[in-house]
């Protein structure tokens, strides 16, 4: 894996700029910026993943049919509206934004895209959003400013970049509730100053979004506007990287570094979370099993309440295993929570539960099971679940 600069943002790469503005669209959160554009200085290749939601916003239908004809090199997004169940007005909606965007930017319209993240069922306020657009300015330091616009309950900005060889790859995304595969109620950006072949970039981009936020989960829910996209527009220079070029893996690792850290801040910023909880699954007869144990421990509200508790109570990880239908040895099972011992050769392993429940106040919780079925292995990410979360859910829309 590649270190990650929790300080780089989208604007980090060479090549592309971004800027945010108050529309009037969020009434919550903080910030005071709702409104969002990030454009390149250069063509593009582009590449995304969307949410499996059978019921998809305007912004999901808008993008593929965009991005079917030609690359993209930017994007507009707001929040506090997510236009998505709005219908046929909705997808006018969000062309007509995708337009206004494209036209700030100096840009042909096919190549805007747009995001939109919020409230469902509520139409865009296109009035305000086309009077607030002339006030982004677009600049190489408009990074910050644009991942705090696409905030919607997070608490705080979510960035970070990646250096290999001479090149960066930068990313923003907000996630705070409504986080599980596929994928979660997220939008994230990436941006590379890599010149990467088209067919390889999404092949890449897929596979780290499978790896990262397909792995995270706050509450089991999904919402119908998720999506994650990546620009490269080659500004750093050198040969194209594609899946037979030297430069092929270091790319897909450092993608994969920063997807990675992208997600477990999403997780650590999960609504009302005061834990980040990290999934460890090893010894599984398949990938899929071990991917579908992480996602089952990581919505146990048992597990998730028992962690926010600080009680070692490791039962409720064997009960997940038990109910979960993934292949196991029982006499091979291990249980180690917060690198502890506490489950093996299929009984209780001897621990001090006062030093294991102080373990469990920290800040990051580790939580590990070995299957003894096999060489597979997932690790995913999740948070504590407190009563706070019950309090912004409640509140949210009224």
């Amino acid at each position: 894996m590649f270190a990650v600069d929790p300080s780089g943002h989208v604007t980090t790469p060479r090549g592309f700029r971004a800027g945010a503005t108050f529309a009037g669209v969020k009434t919550y959160g903080e910030g005071k910026l709702d409104l969002a554009v990030l454009t390149s200085d250069y063509p593009c290749a582009t590449a995304a993943v969307y949410t499996r939601s059978r019921l998809r916003a305007p912004s999901i239908e808008i993008n593929r049919a965009k991005l079917a004809a030609r690359a993209a090199r930017g994007v507009v997004v707001n929040a506090g509206v997510a236009n998505a169940s709005t219908g046929e007005r909705g997808l006018r909606d969000g062309y007509e934004l995708a337009r206004l965007a494209a036209a700030r930017a100096g840009l042909p319209e096919e190549e805007m895209l747009v995001c939109s993240t919020g409230v469902i069922g509520h139409y865009l306020p296109m009035d305000r959003l086309a009077s607030a657009m002339p006030a982004i300015e677009l600049t190489p330091e408009g990074g910050p400013s644009f991942a705090r616009a696409i905030m919607t309950t997070d608490t705080r900005p979510k960035t970070g970049a990646v250096r290999f060889g001479p090149y960066t790859i930068g990313g923003a995304c907000k996630g705070s509730g409504m986080i599980h595969p596929n994928m979660a109620t997220m939008l994230a950006f990436l941006t590379t100053d890599a010149p990467v072949e088209p067919g390889f970039l999404q092949v890449c981009f897929a596979r780290a979004v499978d790896d990262s936020f397909n792995l995270v989960s706050v509450d089991g829910d999904t919402s119908p506007s998720d999506t994650a996209i990546i620009f490269a527009n080659g500004a750093a220079g050198h040969e194209l990287i594609s899946a037979e070029s030297p430069d092929a893996w270091d790319f897909a690792l450092a993608l994969r570094s920063l997807c990675v850290h992208l997600a477990r801040e999403i997780a650590r910023d999960g609504e009302g979370a005061t834990k980040l909880i990290e999934f460890t699954v090893t010894g599984a007869a398949t990938v899929e099993d071990a991917r579908h144990l992480v996602r089952l421990l990581s919505t146990s509200y048992l597990l998730k309440s028992a962690i926010h508790g600080a009680d070692p109570n490791w039962g409720r990880i064997a009960a997940v295993v038990g109910r979960s239908g993934v292949t196991f040895e029982e006499d091979a099972v291990t249980i180690d929570l917060c690198g502890t011992r506490v489950f093996e050769n299929a009984r209780p392993a001897p621990f001090d539960p006062a030093a294991l429940s102080l373990a469990l106040r920290g800040p990051e919780v580790s939580v590990s099971v070995h299957l003894g079925a096999g060489s597979e292995a997932a690790t995913g990410w999740g948070c504590d679940l407190s009563a706070e979360y019950v309090s912004i859910n409640a509140d949210y829309h009224t």
